[in-house]
């Protein structure tokens, strides 16, 4: 028996079709307290999956800390590239 349609809206994202997302985007909440509640419910989900596990291991947290690393990378990368260009110091 084929599953009874589910509205747009309640899909996630990665069930979304191309010509539906359009749809999907303008249901969903963008103001203040929507993007903060969608932060919070990404970083619980972040939590509960890798950091909060019965069989605890390192791999959330070494997840974490690599990204870390790789931003502030990014964030002085200008800085470093002039230091490498420099011909005495």
């Amino acid at each position: 028996m084929a599953d009874r349609p589910v509205p747009v809206k309640d899909m996630p994202l990665l069930d979304v079709k191309l010509g539906q997302l359009p749809s999907w985007l303008a249901t969903r909440n963008y103001s203040p307290t929507g993007v903060i509640s969608g932060c919070r419910s990404g970083y619980n989900r972040f939590y509960n999956k890798y950091i909060n596990v019965k069989k605890c291991g390192i791999g959330g947290i070494a997840m974490m800390l690599t990204g870390y690393v790789v931003i502030s990378y990014i964030w002085s990368y200008d800085h470093i590239k002039h230091d490498r260009w420099r011909k005495y110091h």
